[in-house]
């Protein structure tokens, strides 16, 4: 009975902190959509993107949403992912963007990595940036938060790229009472970042409020993993196994969606909402401590950043 109750308790959540979050992110689409004229929200599918479309469906109610829908592809992607995401835009009568990490490999612009932690994860990088150049984009809305990683600690709402798309931490701008200078010279660029305040609870706490529809990866299925450096990878044809590494069927789901073969999955159990949140309330490693490419260096996703990743 106890235990009932606390799950209870730990659902029963704070509307006033999860609306002044929405309206918080409200504000600064509306902010986006007035200073920017070549708007995109950058989507792959995953529960912080599905997020951001359902706030600015909200914010721009009953018009349409004033952004493009651009989702990076690098060619590892959940086939259940791209079926969502293609479903949700027409649903939500949405101009889709891809982009694709093998055209960018094709036209010579990126060397593809090789071996068995051969990832194409970096070289979105390249392949949004040419896409930003090509298409004269002057901001890209993002769903990174705070809470995430600590290079992204640092960003701010409106994060300032220069002419090469690439993010200096040490030269961002005051967002001091909630105003933002979107200001820019030729070449350059913004990301924004509607959520940032918002913690993986609060994401997850949201969604259940909204009873927002998600792809199956993030409830427990079974799929076909192994295990890495410590970290369960679901397998894909195209990925190289260590001689050790042995692939088996498990119940596993995903707490963050990314490229295959660096996205880590977590043994669970958990095939509702509701005990998702209890999940993620008790547990104590990070929503990105499964991610696969953050091992590469303790400063893996800084580095990423200030090269022009999400």
């Amino acid at each position: 009975m106890k235990d009932k109750r606390q799950m209870k308790n730990l659902i029963n959540i704070n509307d006033e902190h999860l609306k002044e979050l929405e309206n918080e992110a409200i504000f600064v689409m509306r902010e986006v959509a007035a200073q920017f004229e070549k708007k995109v929200l950058l989507f792959s599918g995953g529960k912080d993107s599905i997020v951001l479309v359902h706030l600015a469906r909200k914010a721009f109610w009953p018009a349409r949403i004033p952004f493009t829908l651009m989702h990076i592809d690098t060619g590892h992607n959940f086939e259940e992912t791209l079926k969502f995401r293609d479903d949700l835009a027409k649903e939500f009568d949405a101009e889709l963007i891809v982009k694709k990490v093998q055209d960018s490999i094709d036209n010579g612009r990126v060397v593809e990595e090789q071996g068995v932690n051969a990832s194409r994860n970096k070289a979105q990088s390249i392949t949004l940036l040419d896409a930003i150049e090509e298409l004269n984009i002057d901001v890209a809305i993002g769903g990174g938060r705070r809470d995430e990683e600590k290079a992204r600690a640092k960003e701010r709402f409106f994060s300032h790229r220069n002419e090469f798309g690439q993010w200096d931490p040490k030269n961002q701008r005051p967002e001091l009472w909630n105003i933002f200078n979107g200001r820019k010279h030729p070449g350059e660029h913004f990301r924004v970042f509607p959520i940032s305040n918002w913690t993986e609870l609060d994401v997850w706490q949201y969604i259940l409020n909204e009873n927002i529809k998600l792809p199956n990866l993030y409830y427990t299925h079974k799929r076909k993993i192994f295990k890495r450096n410590g970290i369960y990878l679901a397998w894909a044809p195209f990925m190289q196994l260590k001689p050790t590494e042995k692939v088996f069927e498990t119940d596993v789901r995903c707490r963050t969606i990314g490229d295959i073969t660096c996205t880590g999955v977590t043994l669970s159990k958990a095939d509702s909402l509701e005990e998702i949140i209890s999940e993620i309330a008790a547990t104590r490693i990070t929503e990105r401590g499964g991610r696969y490419d953050d091992k590469r260096s303790e400063a893996a996703m800084e580095d990423r950043k200030k090269e022009g990743y999400f």
